[in-house]
């Protein structure tokens, strides 16, 4: 007959089963932990512009305007990012790593369009303002100009979001 050990507190000892069930909820627990979540498409601000509604993720800081749209495989048809600059300068935009067609606004700290520039997946083209922006709106290749919206035209809403330093 087998001999079972009784702990000397009086507590239950864990069965090896046991044991291993909760070893494996741990692990999985700190493995969720450690994936970074996508983004929340809830976490999106309005914006218009001529009338025409885009909700925007915003990339206000260095971090989240280095990875940009990066590695998405898709964005809603009115859907976008919203970048903040630190300060109105020149800024320009390239589409390393990022998988789907869009098309920039490079705005000026007024709010008006500086220039629309279309850009291709995965290639490392500059593609530059033509002034000083304070900030960029990415979205699907087109949106802009199926929507007559280019040059001058002034974005709403901005000031409802973070301000770049002046």
């Amino acid at each position: 007959m087998a001999r079972v050990e009784e702990p000397i507190d009086g507590t239950e000892r864990l069965s090896a089963s046991r044991r291993h069930f909760l070893g494996t909820v741990v692990a999985a627990i700190a493995m969720l932990w450690a994936v970074p979540a996508p983004a929340d498409p809830l976490l999106t601000y309005p914006i218009k512009i001529k009338g025409h509604a885009l909700r925007v993720e915003l990339a206000d800081t260095p971090a989240a305007r280095r990875t940009g749209l990066m590695h998405r495989r898709s964005l809603g048809e009115s859907s976008g990012m919203l970048f903040v600059f630190d300060a109105p300068s020149p800024q320009a935009m390239w589409m390393k790593n990022t998988l789907i067609p869009l098309s920039v606004a490079f705005v000026g700290a007024d709010g008006r369009i500086l220039n629309v520039e279309d850009m291709q997946p995965e290639t490392e083209e500059a593609h530059e303002s033509a002034g000083p922006a304070a900030y960029a709106i990415e979205t699907n290749l087109g949106w802009f100009r199926k929507r007559g919206i280019k040059p001058g035209d002034s974005v709403e809403g901005l000031k409802n979001l973070l301000k770049p330093r002046r």
